[in-house]
């Protein structure tokens, strides 16, 4: 007998000779600039939380206010028995952020790409796409049927070469791309990319996961950092980043809007966020009004670090809270993100196959203390000379 099973932990060993095997670790207490890490103490360089909202009291106050009112779980689809006022309430909140017209609100950021990109191209459109872009966008165009071309990171004049070749043959076009980019913290050429969509008629998204609450005036995200906020395009992005929850969206026209709730199939047939989830996000939404200090110290945090690597590092590219120092091997990144440890920072080894080349991936908090920025300084100078 032959065990059809058998190749599982054949991959699994191949996984672990070349340096790729990932495993779940134990966080026991709230998010913050400070965690308890299977059971050490750590400044931590590795979250997404970057206003350090996700441990905010006035959020857990807000969702256990809406699980007393509407209890645990939204219990189906939102077109069925799932929607609640605070869902719509997020959702105007949302679009009023954006400056656009409306928002829907998924259970996921990784289900709104999904459904997006699936709702709006099919097998006989074209869907240009960053080469750098999120799994998740990758794999919405993948569903989608349509044919998927990759451009240069971040080149619009080969995008643009791409739409000319290309452009006739299809139907529709969606160019996508990410606002920051999540594994190198580097922008996208917004401005480019739609000149590019305006001259062949294509449709623009941008997932702003990495950049709401980052980016922007009010923060609002990359589109309004680019001043593009009146432009035509859909912004869909994550409620569990800087607004310190979970779910996510997408905000753009009215009938964009009206469009996706009748065919984003990762929409209608998923159970509606949690009441808890959607009034903790609505919180964030009004933090990030009230308290615009939170943004100015996390970029302090972010050009005060910069300055202190760059003496002695060469730094991936970036323009955001997310600093990439690359190293040549995933054997060492790995030890490297121990000896980190060892030093009490938690700062992530990333490794192929999640990208390209092994990083350490530091990730900055509005909450992080000038003693905590030291400490990482010191520790990583001590990482790299043993």
């Amino acid at each position: 007998m032959v065990d059809p099973y058998a190749w599982i932990e054949e991959s699994l060993a191949t996984i672990h000779r070349a340096a790729w095997h990932r495993s779940v670790r134990t966080l026991a207490d709230r998010p913050g600039a400070i965690i308890t890490l299977d059971g050490q103490r750590l400044i931590n360089f590795g979250s997404n939380d970057y206003l350090g909202l996700a441990g905010d009291e006035r959020l857990m106050q807000a969702a256990i206010a809406a699980i007393k009112t509407y209890g645990t779980g939204s219990t189906g689809s939102r077109l069925i028995t799932g929607h609640r006022e605070v869902h719509r309430q997020l959702e105007q909140a949302i679009a009023q952020l954006k400056q656009t017209e409306d928002a829907l609100v998924f259970s996921s950021g990784y289900l709104a790409n999904l459904g997006v990109v699936n709702a709006l191209v099919g097998s006989r459109d074209l869907v240009l796409a960053d080469q750098y872009n999120h799994a998740s966008l990758k794999a919405g165009a993948s569903l989608s049927r349509a044919t998927v071309l990759e451009y240069r990171h971040s080149d619009s004049d080969h995008l643009c070469r791409l739409l000319a070749q290309q452009r006739d043959r299809y139907r529709r076009c969606l160019i996508a791309t990410d606002g920051i980019f999540s594994m190198d913290g580097d922008l996208c050429p917004l401005p480019e990319i739609l000149a590019c969509a305006e001259q062949f008629q294509c449709m623009v998204l941008v997932d702003e996961a990495h950049a709401t609450g980052v980016l922007g005036a009010t923060g609002a995200g990359a589109v309004e950092h680019f001043a593009c906020s009146a432009r035509a395009l859909i912004q869909v992005g994550t409620l569990s980043k800087a607004l310190g929850s979970l779910g996510g969206y997408v905000a753009g026209s009215a009938a964009l809007i009206d469009f996706l709730r009748n065919r984003a199939s990762s929409w209608i047939y998923t159970t509606g966020l949690s009441p808890a989830d959607t009034a903790a996000a609505l919180a964030a939404i009004a933090l990030l009004h009230q308290e615009p200090e939170r943004r100015t110290q996390l970029w302090h945090n972010v050009t005060w670090l910069k300055q202190q690597l760059t003496a002695h590092y060469s730094l991936l590219p970036s323009e955001s809270p997310i600093v990439c120092l690359p190293v040549d091997r995933p054997e060492t990144v790995l030890s490297l993100h121990q000896s980190l440890q060892t030093a009490g920072v938690f700062v992530p080894g990333i490794r192929p196959p999640t990208v390209p080349t092994s990083r350490l991936r530091i990730t900055l908090m509005a909450t992080h203390t000038p003693a905590h920025l030291q400490a990482l300084v010191q520790a990583l100078k001590q990482a790299t000379l043993n």
